[in-house]
């Protein structure tokens, strides 16, 4: 398990944002040499984990539960087969683009240790939205991406420290539950009826999720 690159985005004016400014970040572009990683702060305040990758659209995207967004190249390849057209590391607006690593398939609180220094911990699959169909040119794009729930991961810094391309990345921590990030995904955008489930992930979860489950419990129980 490698990281084949990591992917940094600049401000781009867009037609297709609802960002107050008219500009995205979703066009990252992987880069050489060393990128330092951290804990951004909270969503609204903090963007990236990623020193140099702009998070332009605070409200939706970035914090600390969002600090930095995974998805694997064997991904990206079968994608690449549907679409019938390239698609470069970094295309679907991800930080880290990864080799030999089930991401969609890790679990919610599960640890990667990338390099000898950086921790991330998995946090939630990633909601497609207006400014990712744009990206993409894609006639229907959030619909078929929710329908094939593979999601990438969206990871959260337990340990800050410098990472760059062709690092190791080693699996360091596998809870007990089998909530994986696209179970998550599947929760909160599909399948509700699973959401109760998803408690097993604890504190781990996104924090946004865990306020949905609880929402969703209490509306059951009236």
């Amino acid at each position: 398990m490698k990281l084949l690159s990591v992917n940094l985005g600049r401000p781009r004016a867009v037609p297709y944002t609802d960002q107050a400014e008219g500009v995205t970040g979703i066009d990252k572009r992987p880069v050489e040499g060393p990128v330092r990683v951290a804990a951004p702060g909270p969503k609204g305040v903090g963007g990236s984990g990623l020193a140099g990758d702009a998070v332009c659209e605070l409200r939706h995207h970035g914090g600390d539960d969002q600090a930095v967004y995974a998805f694997a190249r064997e991904d990206l390849d079968d994608w690449e087969r549907e679409l019938g057209r390239p698609l470069s590391n970094g295309f679907f607006g991800e930080n880290l683009t990864t080799g030999g690593l089930d991401v969609s398939g890790a679990l919610i609180g599960e640890r990667w240790r990338i390099g000898s220094q950086v921790v991330l911990e998995v946090t939630s699959g990633r909601i497609p939205c207006r400014t990712f169909q744009g990206h993409m040119a894609e006639r229907g794009w959030v619909k078929r991406f929710t329908q094939k729930a593979v999601t990438g991961a969206y990871l959260r810094v337990i340990e800050p420290g410098e990472i760059r391309a062709g690092d190791a990345v080693r699996i360091v921590h596998r809870p007990d539950h089998g909530v994986t990030a696209a179970t998550q995904f599947r929760a909160v955008t599909t399948e509700r009826e699973l959401l109760p489930s998803l408690l097993a992930a604890g504190d781990a979860l996104h924090g946004e999720t865990l306020a949905r489950v609880h929402k969703y419990l209490a509306d059951q129980s009236r």
